[in-house]
């Protein structure tokens, strides 16, 4: 914990004074232009690959970055009303569903319940994606454990899109042109990230080598 009061410390010191106006500005209300749905990994990190600054975007985290069915419920559904506040509420603009390379909840998903016994919480969230192994393995009958890893993230980056669309608020904003749904896949090792294209159907690599930093 020393390092993290360090941290703290550092950060009233430097980065706070260098952002004052901003965050006297951020002090009574937030207006993110982005949902950022993201995995709960400590290696991703979307400030930093992002490049944003405090206020504009409005995250959730998880394991393996799912976003779970609509439904009205009594459980206390985390995701669920985080999405509600951020649609709903702060009118945001887009909506990312952004995966990453070596994700041990994705990796989780091909594991049999015997082995996830431990974790029965764990287990339960991961079968909001079952469909992800089904689609796994109709595409790839023999492959690398590399491939069937590598597909897993990608294909479940496409169904928690998919499940966006099942909100009805969303759908309707969607469709109306009004707010924007993107699949990020980033590769933690590379700092790479791919956006999902619909039209080709295909991850393509983020880049515009003619913008300066």
């Amino acid at each position: 914990m020393e390092k993290l009061f360090k941290g703290i410390a550092r950060f009233r010191r430097e980065d706070f004074e260098s952002h004052r106006t901003l965050f006297k500005e951020l002090g009574r209300k937030q207006q993110p232009h982005t949902l950022f749905i993201g995995c709960s990994d400590s290696r991703v990190v979307p400030e930093l690959i992002t490049r944003t600054r405090p206020g504009e975007l409005f995250m959730i985290r998880n394991i393996a970055n799912i976003v779970p069915p609509f439904r009205k419920t009594d459980d206390f559904a985390g995701t669920t009303s985080a999405i509600e506040y951020a649609v709903q509420v702060l009118n945001v603009e887009a909506i990312v569903v952004c995966g990453h390379s070596n994700c041990g909840g994705c990796a989780a998903l091909h594991k049999s319940p015997e082995e996830l016994q431990h974790i029965p919480n764990v287990a339960r969230w991961l079968r909001a994606s079952h469909e992800v192994i089904e689609r796994v393995e109709k595409q790839i009958v023999e492959g690398t454990p590399e491939e069937k890893e590598w597909l897993t993230e990608q294909i479940n980056i496409l169904v928690q899109m998919r499940s966006l669309l099942t909100y009805p608020y969303i759908r309707e904003r969607y469709e109306q042109g009004n707010i924007e749904i993107f699949g990020w896949y980033y590769m933690i090792e590379t700092g790479e990230i791919f956006n999902f294209n619909d039209r080709t159907e295909t991850f393509e690599l983020i880049a515009n080598p003619t913008e300066g930093p």
